[in-house]
């Protein structure tokens, strides 16, 4: 794989897939520039050094459909005064507006094409819409990690098209740390996983197994662990189905010497709400009609204790119910935790993500991925169709 500070791009038309989607409420304003800053030191490079930039991104799930709502366009105003130079919006992809538009461009200029998910092309990785898309540019760079996880016509058949096709700082990152994470990484690892089903992480939990030194489990998803350690959960979330693995995967752990931890006490409530009452309790003593919706206080100790002793930490998913205030302690408390300990820390997935920047301390994180989904695939071992791409090198 290639990387943009790697290639010529003086006088080059730089085709950039971004990711700009971005929440917009009902006036159609962005409220959270997050991911147009995340991509600003790809951009910036590629404009200083004398490109000619071509922005292209989706937004929401029109299905291949001209959705107004789904506009880039109310990313124009956000993206000019980040950059502080005009942008220039092309409400087309692929029509001879676009080819219009790019031709018309200097070095240094900046255009943001329309959404690429108003062409069922872009959903099916078809070919004939890459073509039309590669042949707005002369080099293409791949920015926008959080979709590589699924192969489409502007991260995957494009770079069939290119001659010369890299990756962005963006995505150059999310690779380079998950690869000090998890490739080569500083041991002891520990990886700590969270949220509500152990369904939703099969594949992540059991190639983990094999890699690391300590697992913590936390959230909903530990109920269904402790029901098969044969404790009574009370009405805790918990996944019948997903019973047997769970052992599995219990067993693995003891089989590879890999330490295994769980919750060994409970903030419970009768049901989740910001006012219920709440109780602490040992696992063994959740009563029949109460839920788990947090770790207690001796499993905060138990988890920070693994913390402090790691060099490593991969961190996806939160310990409970954060979102309402009473149940919110034990993920915050492993925020600081992680935060403070000193290791390598990387967090994925967009609640942990939130938890970690509601707490403040983001700027103590090593890495922080963009990619909800795409981390976790990575995680579960894994190839990404648009890190493959690259990888391959389109035509060279």
């Amino acid at each position: 794989m290639k990387y943009i500070d790697q290639i010529d791009l003086k006088g080059k038309r730089v085709l950039i897939r971004v990711d700009f989607n971005v929440p917009l409420n009902k006036d159609g304003l962005v409220t959270d520039d997050t991911r147009v800053r995340a991509s600003l030191p790809t951009i910036n490079y590629a404009l200083t050094n004398g490109a000619k930039v071509i922005v292209a991104s989706h937004l929401g799930r029109p299905k291949g459909k001209i959705v107004a709502e789904f506009s880039l366009k109310p990313v124009v105003q956000v993206l000019s005064g980040l950059l502080k130079k005009d942008v220039v919006f092309v409400d087309d992809c692929v029509s001879e507006k676009a080819t219009q538009a790019v031709s018309n461009m200097k070095a240094g200029d900046l255009v943001l094409l329309e959404n690429l998910r108003f062409y069922p092309g872009e959903d099916k990785n078809d070919a004939e819409f890459a073509k039309q898309l590669a042949a707005l540019c002369d080099v293409y760079i791949d920015d926008a990690f959080a979709v590589s996880h699924r192969a489409a016509a502007s991260n995957t058949a494009i770079t069939q098209f290119v001659g010369v096709c890299a990756a962005g700082f963006l995505l150059k990152n999310e690779i380079e740390y998950f690869n000090k994470a998890m490739g080569n990484p500083t041991r002891p690892l520990l990886a700590i996983i969270g949220g509500a089903k152990v369904s939703d992480k099969i594949g992540l939990l059991e190639n983990l197994i094999d890699k690391v030194d300590k697992l913590i489990v936390g959230g909903g998803m530990a109920y269904t662990f402790l029901k098969a350690a044969g404790f009574n959960i009370g009405k805790s979330l918990c996944e019948t189905d997903m019973l047997d693995l769970a052992r599995k995967i219990m067993e693995k752990a003891r089989q590879k010497n890999v330490q295994l931890l769980l919750p060994v006490d409970n903030v419970i409530a009768t049901n989740p709400a910001a006012d219920a009452e709440i109780k602490i309790c040992d696992i063994k003593d959740i009563p029949e009609d109460w839920m788990g919706l947090d770790i207690g206080p001796a499993t905060i100790t138990l988890f920070s204790d693994a913390i402090k002793n790691a060099k490593t930490i991969v961190w996806n998913g939160p310990l409970g119910m954060f979102e309402l205030a009473p149940f919110s302690k034990g993920t915050f408390s492993l925020v600081h935790a992680v935060a403070n300990s000193g290791a390598l820390t990387i967090v994925g997935g967009g609640d942990t993500d939130t938890a970690v920047h509601q707490t403040g301390e983001s700027a103590k994180i090593s890495f922080i991925s963009t990619g909800g989904g795409a981390f976790l695939e990575l995680l579960e071992g894994k190839t990404l169709p648009g890190v493959a791409a690259l990888d391959s090198g389109g035509k060279i």
